[in-house]
């Protein structure tokens, strides 16, 4: 989580679970890394017989900012979705006054494309049944799309191949993998994320084979998606830990933000989280203090901020410009077989949960199962559940309950 308190406290402080932030932190994994340099190893190696993926073994894990590519298209960086959906699909939207789209981040499988395929799975039960309305309109990525470092030759065992039978369009914001640069194939930043989701035309890319999905027609790597019933303003973080943008990126989300259609759904997607409980990655402080200055210059809050970076689930009640708002983590896309696992403190504690030094307050969590958001808006009203998948040797043939669900009134 990050620090510094903020805002009034809106819980009944006796229900609430406090545990201390700086011992929390003090605590180490047992067996940290896999040798490395000199170390020995434990575990088998993680990358199967038969998949073909490629790698960086010279990645260094302090990850530099990396300069941004030239947009695609023109400013303010709009899409709407009428652009990408048929005539048919945004009458059903209109008509039943009901938009569903699925969200995680966190998916390209560079281990195994076990975890990638099982939810990737469960995401197309979502399409079953005769009932159009209730159909998901479209895949919105919160980034780490394809690992390590974005390169071109793993799109299509990362992306292209998992998401073969998704029947919808995918858009995505960048994660900090995408935008890295791989020293064995010298592409600029984001060269491949830029040419298969900012394309200019829906064309088939290269990298997609045998796929036919087309390239996604979105106007820059940090866009706003217009909706009839909701507005998603996307930031790209870009690769450093705790994320960083551009003076550019930062007044273009301010005006943004302000413009905003109201009476409809506000949401902002950003791939590194505000609030996080997981240790080695937790909330920025950066990037909250730019949301808090922007929400309280503009006079306007979003109702619900999507994260990814961290591979679990976390839902977190914060605050930001005084108002309290939601922020949900949601990485358990697929990247790995295990999860980013919160510390013995958490699983011990009754939720809800704050740490000192915190202002955000964790309502719910799941770091033992992978899963997906899927997000319903009406008029006034969003539904947010998160599905947590079962293991791939074990899977249902019935509809999944949500493990976690959050009601929120615009």
């Amino acid at each position: 989580m990050k620090p510094a308190k903020r805002g009034k406290r809106v819980a009944n402080k006796s229900k609430v679970t406090t545990i201390d932030a700086v011992a929390l932190a003090a605590a180490t994994k047992h067996h940290p890394g896999r040798g490395g340099k000199g170390g020995r190893t434990f575990s088998p190696d993680p990358v199967p017989p038969g998949f073909h993926t490629v790698t960086d073994p010279s990645k260094n894990p302090t990850q530099p900012w990396r300069d941004l590519p030239v947009p695609s298209g023109l400013p303010p960086f709009r899409l709407s979705l009428d652009a990408v959906l048929s005539a048919e699909a945004m009458a059903t939207i209109n008509n039943s006054g009901m938009l569903i789209f699925h969200s995680v981040g966190d998916t390209g499988g560079v281990n195994t494309p076990t975890q990638i395929e099982n939810v990737a799975t469960y995401m197309e039960k979502d399409f079953a049944g005769s009932d159009i309305t209730a159909h998901p309109s479209f895949f919105y990525h919160l980034g780490d799309v394809v690992y390590y470092d974005g390169e071109t030759p793993n799109y299509y065992p990362e992306f292209y191949e998992p998401y073969m039978n998704y029947p919808g369009p995918i858009v995505a914001i960048p994660g900090n993998h995408d935008g890295d640069v791989d020293n064995q194939f010298p592409e600029p930043s984001l060269a491949a994320f830029v040419r298969n989701f900012c394309s200019q035309a829906p064309v088939i890319t290269p990298e997609a084979k045998d796929a036919p999905r087309h390239a996604m027609t979105q106007p820059n790597v940090y866009w706003t998606l217009l909706t009839p019933l909701a507005t998603i303003i996307g930031l790209y973080s870009n690769c450093p830990e705790g994320g960083q943008l551009s003076q550019a990126q930062i007044d273009w989300f301010q005006t943004e933000l302000e413009n905003a259609p109201v009476g409809k759904a506000l949401i902002v997607a950003v791939h590194h989280p505000i609030y996080s409980a997981y240790g080695s990655k937790p909330g920025s402080q950066h990037l909250y203090d730019f949301l808090n200055t922007a929400c309280t210059t503009g006079n306007r809050t979003p109702d619900l901020v999507l994260s990814g970076h961290v591979h679990n689930y976390q839902r977190f009640t914060g605050q930001l410009a005084g108002k309290t708002v939601p922020c949900i983590v949601a990485g358990a896309g697929g990247y790995n077989l295990r999860l980013h696992t919160l510390s013995k403190a958490f699983h011990n504690a009754k939720l809800p949960i704050e740490m000192t030094g915190s202002d955000g307050r964790l309502e719910n969590f799941c770091d033992s199962q992978h899963g997906y958001l899927r997000i319903t808006v009406t008029k006034g009203k969003m539904v947010v559940e998160y599905f947590a998948v079962p293991d791939p040797s074990s899977p249902s043939t019935k509809p999944l309950s949500p493990f976690d669900t959050l009601k929120v009134a615009f």
